[in-house]
């Protein structure tokens, strides 16, 4: 009987203790929300149309939505603005009306001009959602048609449409999203994890651009580069992360200086002084999933 039970769990045990920590990037140019008109529940889709201008944080959406009860999908197209949802139906002019509207909106100063313009087409129904924001998990607006006003919400506390998620599978059956607590760049890689009496740690080597704006500050630079050490407990909840720049447009840190180890399991950088960073070094350890900064 003791040998039967250590053939059966025995397995169990192993697969328990052996789990892998993993990163998957995953790019969505498509959202689902849930919310409501006027307190009635209502499904929306939107997908990314492509960037007005020069900016991921300003783009065309199209999509649809249906009130739960019937579930018949309405048409829509409109603007991201950095946050700011700008959507529309033209009724049986929806697919002319919606080119009209892409057609005329091709910088910064247009998009703020959206409202004026799409009134110009005679939307039949208008939605607008006010900026996100995450910590009330739920975003705001206005529905309009017939020249009434009624309320409007989504049930999220982030509708960007486009995103560079960084999906981090971990052990207990448990995952996260850098997306949701780090920033919305993504370009992380999984470089290695250890544990420790403190709880466990995971180690990124991470590249993304420094502005989604690309006629912005750093807009056209190679970006951000360098470490990012999280932080779990030691059942794998997240604490907390930090960061470690090796290269940097927009902290000006260029031309360091890397040497590695002849296991290459230790590699050190010089970051020489910047016009807003003293200089400093790192060793990161890669066996051992942490990172030292001195001076």
């Amino acid at each position: 009987m003791k040998k039967l039970f250590i053939t059966l769990f025995l397995p169990l045990f192993v697969l328990c203790f052996c789990q892998k920590v993993e990163l998957k990037a995953v790019t969505d140019s498509s959202q689902v929300f849930k919310g409501e008109i006027a307190g009635v529940p209502v499904t929306m889709q939107l997908h990314f149309a492509g960037i007005a201008d020069c900016s991921l944080y300003q783009y065309f959406v199209d999509g649809w939505y249906y009130y739960d009860k019937y579930q018949k999908k309405i048409p829509l197209t409109g603007i991201y603005d950095y946050g700011k949802l700008s959507l529309y139906h033209f009724g049986n002019k929806q697919k002319q009306n919606s080119k009209l509207l892409k057609d005329q909106i091709t910088s910064p100063q247009k998009v703020e001009k959206t409202a004026e313009i799409a009134e110009a087409l005679n939307p039949k129904e208008s939605i607008n959602f006010t900026t996100d924001n995450p910590k009330e998990n739920s975003i705001t607006g206005n529905f309009y048609m017939d020249k009434k006003t009624q309320p409007a919400k989504l049930f999220t506390g982030n509708n960007m449409i486009y995103r560079y998620n960084n999906y981090l599978t971990l052990p207990n059956n448990k995952k996260i999203n850098t997306f949701d607590f780090i920033n919305k760049h993504g370009g992380n890689q999984l470089i290695s994890y250890a544990s420790g009496d403190n709880g466990n740690r995971i180690l990124l080597y991470f590249e993304h651009s420094s502005n989604f704006n690309a006629c912005g500050r750093c807009g056209a630079s190679e970006g951000e580069k360098g470490y990012r050490i999280l932080y779990f407990t030691k059942d794998w909840n997240y604490k907390n992360y930090e960061e470690f720049l090796t290269e940097s447009c927009l902290e000006n840190i260029y031309d360091t200086i890397e040497t590695k180890s002849q296991d290459r399991k230790i590699l050190k950088y010089k970051i020489k002084k910047s016009s807003s960073t003293a200089a400093y070094s790192l060793t990161v350890d890669i066996k051992n999933a942490s990172v030292i900064k001195a001076k």
